[in-house]
C-alpha cells in the first residue's frame, strides 16, 4: 500500500429537509386544521481515528464528501427522517487543517475518537409550526436550513516513542532494521528513503515504536527535500536518535546542521531529549572513532554513543538507552497530568496577567491593607453611636 500524509478533502454536511404543508384529513372533521410535520436535520461529517490503517491514500482518490439531505416533513404532524452521518475514517495521528493548514481543527489521538466537523443544517418547519389563534390555516412551509461546506487538509502525523533522524546515508534503515523487524529498502546511496517507516522494537519483555524518516537535509525546515512534512513525524516522539554518519569527513557540520533544522522547524523538536550516536563505527578504526567521538562531545556538551547498524555492534546499548528516556519521558507525563498537582492559573485583577511557565501566580495581601471608603464610614457610624 502506498504512503500518503497529505491530503485535501472537500467536506459538506446534508440540508435540512423542507417542511411540508398538510391539513388534517377526517371523515366528519370538515375543518381538521394544519398538521404538517417538519423536515429533517441533514446529515453530520464526521472524522474517526481507527486502528489498522498508516495511510491517506484514500482521500488521492475520492476528495469530496457530501452527507445526504434530511427527509421531508410528512402529514400527521411527522417529522422528516435524519439524513445519515458521513464518517471519514483516519489513521490515528491525523490533524485536521483548515484550508490555511495552520489552523487545527481537530487532532485524532486515540483510536475510537470521533470528532463532528461539519453538523448538518436543521429542518424546515412545517405549517403545523405557523398556525396561530389568527391564522388557523397557514399554508406556508420553511424549506430547510442549509448544512455547512468547507475545504480542509488532513495531514499524518505519525505516533511513535522515539523517531531517527540524521543526514541522507546516516545508516537509519540500516539501524531500524537491525533493531525491529521492520524491513525498510535499504542502499548504499542517498535518499534510499522515501517514506517514513515504523519499527516495534523489543528490549527485554519491554517494547517502543521507532520512527524513521527520510534524511534531512540543509532548508528542509523550509520544504527542502519535503523535509518540513518529514518532521512532522517525529513531533509526536518523547526522544530522538540522531545518527551521524561516521565515514564523513566532518562529522560536526554533519551534527550542526540537523541541530539547525530541528530549530527552525520549531514545535519543540529543539527541546526533545537527544541521543547522539556516531554510526558505521565498523569502518573506522579505534583512533578515528576516538578522534571524531570527541569532537561530537564537545560540540553537544553530551556523550556520544558508538555503534554500527550494519553489524549490531553498540546497537543493544543504544536501544536500552532510548527504552530509558522513553520510560522517563512517561513517568514525567503521569506526574504533570495527576489529578492533584498544582497549575499555574491566570488571574485577572484589573488587568490581564498570566503566569509564567513553571512557575506559579502568587497573589499577594497588599490590597488588603489599603484604606477603603466603605470601612471608614462604617468606623465613623460606630463613634457616633
Amino acid at each position: 500500500m502506498k504512503f500518503l500524509d497529505q491530503a485535501k478533502v472537500f467536506l459538506k454536511s446534508g440540508d435540512g429537509g423542507p417542511g411540508i404543508v398538510a391539513f388534517r384529513r377526517e371523515k366528519f372533521i370538515e375543518f381538521g386544521g394544519p398538521d404538517g410535520g417538519d423536515g429533517g436535520k441533514g446529515g453530520d461529517v464526521v472524522i474517526e481515528a481507527v486502528d489498522g490503517l498508516n495511510t491517506l491514500i484514500d482521500y488521492r482518490y475520492q476528495q469530496h464528501f457530501k452527507a445526504p439531505r434530511g427527509g421531508h416533513g410528512m402529514g400527521k404532524d411527522r417529522s422528516g427522517a435524519k439524513g445519515e452521518d458521513i464518517v471519514l475514517k483516519v489513521p490515528v495521528g491525523t490533524q485536521v487543517l483548515d484550508d490555511d493548514q495552520e489552523t487545527v481543527l481537530a487532532d485524532m489521538v486515540e483510536v475510537g475518537q470521533r470528532v463532528v466537523l461539519l453538523r448538518g443544517g436543521d429542518g424546515g418547519f412545517g405549517n403545523a409550526h405557523y398556525k396561530s389563534a389568527t391564522n388557523r390555516a397557514p399554508r406556508q412551509s420553511h424549506p430547510g436550513w442549509p448544512g455547512e461546506e468547507r475545504w480542509v487538509w488532513l495531514r499524518l502525523k505519525l505516533i511513535a516513542d522515539a523517531g531517527l533522524v540524521g543526514l541522507p546515508n546516516a545508516g537509519k534503515s540500516t539501524f531500524l532494521a537491525a533493531s525491529s523487524r521492520a524491513k525498510p529498502k535499504i542502499a548504499d546511496y542517498p535518499f534510499t528513503t522515501l517514506q517514513p517507516n515504523l519499527g516495534v522494537v523489543y528490549v527485554g519483555e519491554e517494547e517502543f515504536v521507532l520512527a524513521d524518516i527520510p534524511g534531512l537535509i540543509e532548508g528542509a525546515h523550509e520544504g527542502s527535500g519535503l523535509g518540513d512534512r518529514f518532521l512532522g513525524h517525529v513531533e509526536r516522539t518523547r526522544v530522538l536518535l540522531h545518527l551521524i554518519d561516521g565515514t564523513q569527513e566532518d562529522v560536526a557540520e554533519a551534527y550542526t546542521i540537523i541541530r539547525g533544522e530541528l530549530e527552525a522547524y520549531g514545535n519543540g523538536l529543539d527541546e526533545k531529549q537527544e541521543i547522539i550516536g556516531l554510526n558505521k563505527c565498523d569502518s573506522l578504526d579505534d583512533e578515528e572513532i576516538a578522534e571524531k567521538k570527541a569532537i561530537l562531545e564537545e560540540l553537544a556538551d553530551a556523550p556520544v554513543m558508538v555503534l554500527s547498524g550494519a553489524t549490531g555492534i553498540g546497537v543493544p546499548p543504544v536501544l536500552f538507552e532510548l527504552l530509558r528516556r522513553i520510560k522517563d519521558a512517561k513517568v514525567e507525563e503521569a506526574e504533570d497530568s495527576a489529578p492533584g498537582r498544582r497549575h499555574p492559573v491566570p488571574v485577572h485583577l484589573g488587568e490581564r496577567t498570566m503566569a509564567e511557565p513553571g512557575k506559579e501566580l502568587q497573589l499577594g495581601n497588599d490590597h488588603l491593607d489599603q484604606d477603603h471608603p466603605a470601612d471608614d464610614e462604617d468606623d465613623e457610624d460606630d463613634n457616633a453611636r
